[in-house]
């Protein structure tokens, strides 16, 4: 029979054992309280691959004396867990039932909701893990039901002591030997993840025993050093948000982080262009208008060229819209759409409107219009809001970059507009 993995053969067996969740287990953790009230409600169990979720699930269950009931969201479906609920059913009366519902941000709705009756009656204590946000993935009558504990990735002083329990678990790595330059590559690439740390662990000593493992083994086993990124995760937007707010924060480095950081996991390089073109509009917009062109530019060059040659526009255009002045004055659009709706219908101006019949001109359609480029300085001065809106106000140019200028063009055109008769 093939040996279990590292990560299995030195789970920790009691709560004791448990590192990195001080805010859970800690002397003031919560659920430290809980269990020294002997009350555990039903949990939803939010953080990060390899953070703890299912070891901290099957001791919960140990510490209170509940059978562990474990079941998978991915590999089984409602007839599976309608057994499970009868069987505790059954035993009620003699052990409680904790069911653990791994990846339950993959049931369905119509899943979830056959949870419903069973959390509330109590016939199971129901313990969810999952990756991703509750908030998102699970429905709001369950979440309901439930408490929601957030873990957190595990930090450096956690991860050296699961080294240092590798090497001397005994079911670990007999003689393990790690090179003191090895260990911060190590824990970098894990990402806060337990289980791909030991994993790395164990087949980095597989392949340089009874020599220390050094940096080069550590760099042969990682085979994707941005695991923690994927393409449709809390990971996915975390990310992505970070760019923006990168960029927004005129943070050069940062944004360049950031995008490479995706471009290296493998992100979808068209996704990143267009969050450049819409960053371009939305928080640079005129203060500098060459960042739009330069963006849409690099949605097209990504869109035609692909990667890896992409990286080039990509990287350009973040430079550009991390550097550029900022303006968001493009939200302008909004305050003009609220005016649409608080005034439905407002009537066009007749001077504005075509006449292209007989009928409409003397009804007194483009009666009165100037033609602006026959006009001194190619400005006749005329006001076009309806009437219901003349003298709104819903573009206002910032103070950097181009739209100083287009200020200065504002106030002199409005210094020469014309009341309307």
């Amino acid at each position: 029979m093939a040996q279990a993995p590292l990560p299995e053969r030195i789970r920790p067996a009691t709560l004791d054992e448990v590192v990195g969740q001080p805010k859970l287990l800690g002397p003031d953790g919560v659920l430290t309280r809980l269990l020294a009230a002997g009350h555990l409600p039903s949990l939803l169990l939010w953080g990060p691959p390899g953070c703890g979720k299912t070891t901290l699930a099957r001791l919960l269950a140990e510490r209170l004396g509940l059978r562990f009931a474990p079941f998978s969201a991915v590999l089984s479906g409602v007839a599976e867990l309608r057994t499970l609920i009868d069987e505790a059913r059954a035993m009620a009366a003699f052990q409680g039932t904790l069911l653990f519902i791994d990846e339950i941000h993959r049931f369905n709705k119509a899943q979830q909701d056959a949870l419903l009756p069973h959390v509330e009656a109590g016939t199971v204590t129901l313990i969810g893990a999952t990756t991703e946000n509750p908030s998102f993935s699970v429905n709001r009558a369950l979440i309901s039901r439930c408490r929601v504990f957030q873990l957190d990735g595990l930090d450096e002083p956690a991860l050296r002591t699961l080294v240092a329990r590798a090497a001397s678990h005994p079911q670990g790595l007999a003689g393990l030997a790690i090179a003191d330059p090895a260990v911060d590559p190590l824990l970098r690439l894990c990402a806060g993840d337990a289980r791909r740390m030991l994993m790395l662990l164990e087949a980095a000593w597989a392949i340089t025993k009874p020599a220390a493992v050094d940096a080069a083994a550590i760099a042969a086993v990682a085979a994707n050093p941005t695991a923690d990124h994927d393409r449709a995760g809390d990971a996915h937007y975390d990310v992505a948000s970070a760019f923006i707010k990168s960029m927004r924060a005129s943070d050069v480095q940062a944004a360049l982080y950031y995008l490479a950081r995706q471009l290296e996991a493998g992100e979808d390089a068209l996704f990143v262009a267009r969050r450049l073109v819409i960053f371009a509009a939305e928080d640079v917009g005129l203060a500098d208008p060459q960042a739009l062109v330069v963006a849409t530019a690099a949605l097209t060059a990504t869109a035609g060229i692909g990667m890896p040659e992409a990286i080039y526009p990509l990287a350009q255009a973040t430079i550009l819209c991390a550097t550029a002045p900022k303006s968001n004055a493009t939200k302008a659009y909004f305050a003009a759409a609220e005016a649409v709706r608080s005034h439905p219908g407002a009537t066009v101006p007749l001077f504005l409107r075509n006449a292209p019949t007989e009928l409409m001109k003397e009804m007194g359609y483009k009666e009165g219009y100037q033609y602006d480029h026959d006009a001194p300085e190619h400005y006749a001065g005329q006001a076009c809001l309806p009437d219901e809106l003349l003298g709104a106000v819903f573009y206002q140019p910032g103070q950097f970059g181009f739209e100083k200028e287009i200020g200065k063009r504002l106030a002199w055109w409005d210094a020469r507009r014309k009341p309307r008769d």
